[in-house]
């Protein structure tokens, strides 16, 4: 078998394990967003919903093909950025196990778990954003952002970082990026160029929100509930988080970050996989000798987590730096091009490094929502493992291209 067409088979068999574990239909969270829109005045997050009913009928059904479709196109996507990065560098087993750690990742579990949720749609859109920024197209990347707003204010945490770093990646010398850059004046003019839109939208969603979010909770809460598939406590708890205004979430969650950054069960089984991520793209893109892009990555994937602060659902935030990592890997092999005169090899630490890593993503179970549990037990994930071992070996020998 072809060295090519095994790595696209491993990178395929992670990704079907993951998936496989908690594949569902959408939940009734999850329908409920797409069937807000801007029929009762403007809203956060109405903006999907109404471009949803321009084409659909607002049912189960409907919303069950368009959150296949929007979670398969992200998955192609992912698929051929890390295929078409690997054979860039078909001698790096740092690039192969850091796609096969993604591929495993609880980003990967729970994107599947959660199918129709808003956040798919942001990364989906994040795509575009970092290639029309690498092809200097400032301002229709500004444009993609500001929509993006309006379907989901998460946008703020998840694209505008990455986005932003992918930007002072893209227009800095490749061995010479300084922090200096970031304040020199053709730097600022295209971050305001690339942020301008995106952020006055943030500004009055918030002044929107806060002044006139409260106002509607019976209107929408009536909506909701007489929607036939939409159970009275969803349509509450989704009229909350609809209505609810920031300043609010914020005081009643601000006190458990600590908790559920530093001392949480997360902290350890996504922690170590995540840094085991950013120790490859230190060694695959050699950033010892450019420290400053090595730590400008480490803090926007780390920005995802001060949603700790606003927000309750712990496991489902610990994904996002995941995904975050993925796009930084993606952006510094678009920049970086690096010859090999021959195959990487790992080092003890390194090899023990993965193995931790790589049995936290697969064997450990997951905290689900709606009371759910995975689709395999431990010796069944045991046994479904072996195949991608075995594909891990094969790949260390010498192949046919």
């Amino acid at each position: 078998m072809g060295r090519k067409l095994l790595l696209f088979l491993t990178y395929l068999y992670a990704l079907l394990f993951s998936v496989a574990k908690t594949a569902r239909f959408p939940n009734k969270w999850s329908e409920s967003h797409w069937m807000m829109d801007y029929r009762f005045g403007f809203i956060k997050r109405g903006l999907g919903g109404e471009i949803f009913g321009w084409f659909f009928r607002k049912d189960e059904s409907s919303v069950f093909i368009l959150s296949v479709a929007i979670l398969l196109l992200l998955y192609a996507a992912v698929i051929g950025i890390a295929v078409r990065e690997t054979f860039r560098r078909e001698k790096s087993i740092h690039t192969v196990l850091f796609f096969v750690i993604f591929l495993l990742s609880q980003y990967i579990i729970f994107s599947a778990h959660l199918i129709g949720y808003l956040e798919h749609v942001v990364f989906l859109l994040t795509l575009p954003v970092i290639y029309l920024i690498r092809r200097k197209k400032f301002v229709l990347a500004s444009l993609i952002a500001g929509f993006s707003v309006f379907i989901h204010e998460i946008t703020f945490f998840l694209m505008l970082p990455v986005s932003t770093f992918a930007l002072l990646v893209f227009e800095s010398p490749a061995q010479a990026f300084s922090f200096k850059n970031i304040f020199s004046p053709g730097m600022i003019k295209k971050i305001i160029a690339f942020l301008g839109l995106p952020v006055l939208s943030l500004i009055f969603l918030s002044w929107f929100h806060e002044r006139e979010g409260g106002d509607c909770v019976t209107t929408v809460f009536n909506y909701l509930k007489s929607i036939p598939f939409i159970p009275e406590n969803v349509a509450r708890s989704v009229t909350s988080a609809y209505t609810q205004r920031f300043s609010l979430s914020f005081q009643e969650q601000r006190s458990h970050f600590i908790q559920r950054v530093f001392i949480s069960k997360a902290t350890v089984f996504y922690g170590i996989p995540m840094l085991f991520l950013l120790w490859m793209v230190l060694k695959e893109f050699r950033l010892k000798g450019n420290i400053g892009i090595f730590i400008l990555l480490a803090a926007v994937s780390s920005i995802p987590l001060l949603m700790h602060s606003i927000a309750y659902d712990t496991y489902r935030i610990w994904t996002f730096p995941f995904m975050i990592l993925f796009l930084g890997f993606w952006v510094l092999g678009l920049k970086f091009r690096f010859k090999r005169a021959e195959t990487d090899i790992l080092s003890i630490p390194e090899l023990v490094f993965f193995i931790i890593s790589f049995l936290l993503v697969t064997l450990s179970p997951n905290v689900l929502f709606d009371e759910e549990t995975e689709r395999f037990s431990l010796p069944v994930k045991l046994i479904l493992i072996l195949p991608l071992f075995l594909m891990l070996y094969l790949l260390k020998k010498p192949q046919s291209k």
